[in-house]
C-alpha cells in the first residue's frame, strides 16, 4: 500500500479577493488525499477571510490564523509552521493556481531522494502560460541574484531538473525535519528575500534544493506587487539582501562580497539620483542604514547560522553561482525603474 505523508499547505492572505477563491478552488481538485489546509489571513477587509473555511472547498481539515494587520508573508507563515503537522510543508501564494498532480508528483520526488530539503515545480505566468516566471535562481559574486528563466518563453532548456540556490517562494515544498532544524523565515524580512534567506540555510546544513519540471503551477505575477506598492517591496529587497549577506557567507566571502554589494547598491542610488528620482534613491540608503542600525541583531543571528553550517562557500559557489550577467541585470534596472514611476 502506498503510503501518503502529510503536507501541511501554508497560504498567506491579504485581501486576495476573486484571485485567492480562484486559489482555493484549484487546490480542492488536487489529486493527493492526504493534505491540510493552514491560511493566515493578515488582516483582510474583502470579505475573502471567510472563503478559507468555506465547505465547497473541498478540505479534510483547515485550520484558519487571523491577524489583525498586515504582518507580511515571512511572519505569516512561520505562524502557519507553528501549527503545522505534516511530514511536509507547502508554501503556496494566494494568487497561484495548481495542477491536480503537481503535489503527488513532488512528494514523490521528495520522498525518494532523501537529502532534498526544499523543491520548486515549473512556475508559468498565469495570464501568459508560454511564459515562466521562475524556474529557480542563481547567487553572484556581487551579492544578487539571476533569476533563471523569469520571463522567459518556456524551451526545452526548462524541462531538466537542476539543483538550483534558491527558489521561488511562490510554490515551495520543504521538508519539514529541516524547518525544526534551521527554522523557517527571518521574521524581520515582512517580504521578499526570505525564501532565499531560508534556501541558503538549507544548502548550508547540507540538504539541496531542487527545481523539478515534472509539474507547474501558475502565478499571477504583479499581484502582490500591485496592492503593496513597488517602492515598499524594493526597500524589503535591499534591506533582506544585505542583512542575508551577513548572516550566511562565511568571513572569506563576506569580505569580498558585500563591500561589492554596497557599491553596487549605491551606485544604483546614484542612479536615480542623476534622474531626480530622490525617493527611489532613499529606499537604498534607508536599507542600508537599517542594517547598520541591526547590526548587532544581524550578527547574533550570524552566529546561529554559522553553527549549522556543514558546507563551505567554495562549495556553494563552485556548485550554484553564475557569473555576472550586466545586460539583464541593467535591463532588471529599467524595469523596477519602470514599476516605480508607474506606481509613485
Amino acid at each position: 500500500m502506498k503510503k501518503y505523508p502529510l503536507v501541511s499547505i501554508i497560504i498567506a492572505n491579504w485581501n486576495g479577493g476573486s484571485v485567492y477563491e480562484e486559489c482555493l478552488s484549484s487546490l480542492s481538485g488536487i489529486s493527493y488525499p492526504n493534505w491540510e489546509l493552514i491560511v493566515v489571513d493578515n488582516g483582510s477587509t474583502d470579505g475573502t477571510t471567510k472563503l478559507s473555511l468555506n465547505p465547497k472547498f473541498k478540505v479534510k481539515s483547515s485550520k484558519l490564523i487571523r491577524n489583525k494587520a498586515n504582518l507580511g508573508f515571512a511572519p505569516a507563515n512561520n505562524q502557519g509552521n507553528k501549527i503545522a503537522k505534516g511530514k511536509y510543508l507547502l508554501l503556496l501564494n494566494n494568487d497561484t493556481l495548481v495542477d491536480p498532480s503537481f503535489l503527488s508528483i513532488l512528494v514523490e520526488k521528495m520522498e525518494k531522494e532523501k537529502d532534498l530539503g526544499v523543491i520548486q515545480p515549473k512556475v508559468r505566468i498565469m495570464d501568459n502560460p508560454e511564459y515562466l516566471d521562475n524556474a529557480g535562481s542563481f547567487i553572484t559574486m556581487i551579492g544578487f541574484l539571476h533569476h533563471w528563466g523569469f520571463m522567459q518563453k518556456d524551451r526545452q532548456e526548462f524541462n531538466r531538473e537542476r539543483e538550483v540556490f534558491t527558489t521561488k517562494g511562490a510554490c515551495m515544498l520543504i521538508r519539514k525535519s529541516i524547518v525544526e532544524k534551521i527554522g523557517l523565515f527571518d521574521s524581520d524580512f515582512m517580504s521578499y528575500f526570505e525564501e532565499s534567506d531560508f534556501c541558503w540555510r538549507v544548502w548550508l546544513s547540507g540538504e539541496r534544493v531542487l527545481f523539478y519540471p515534472r509539474t507547474q503551477i501558475f502565478h499571477k505575477v504583479g499581484f502582490t506587487i500591485k496592492r503593496l506598492g513597488v517602492g515598499n517591496l524594493n526597500w524589503h529587497y535591499y534591506k533582506n539582501r544585505i542583512c542575508s549577506l551577513v548572516k550566511n557567507l562565511g568571513i572569506g566571502k563576506l569580505i569580498i562580497i558585500l563591500p561589492v554589494h554596497l557599491i553596487v547598491s549605491l551606485g544604483i542610488s546614484f542612479a536615480f539620483l542623476f534622474k531626480s528620482q530622490f525617493k527611489n534613491a532613499l529606499i537604498i540608503w534607508k536599507a542600508i542604514c537599517w542594517n547598520i542600525l541591526n547590526l548587532d541583531k544581524t550578527l547574533k543571528k550570524r552566529k546561529k547560522v554559522q553553527k549549522v553550517r556543514v558546507v563551505s562557500d567554495k562549495f556553494i559557489f563552485d556548485k550554484l553561482s553564475v557569473p555576472v550577467d550586466w545586460k539583464s541585470f541593467f535591463s532588471d534596472f529599467k524595469r523596477v525603474e519602470k514599476d516605480l514611476k508607474r506606481n509613485s
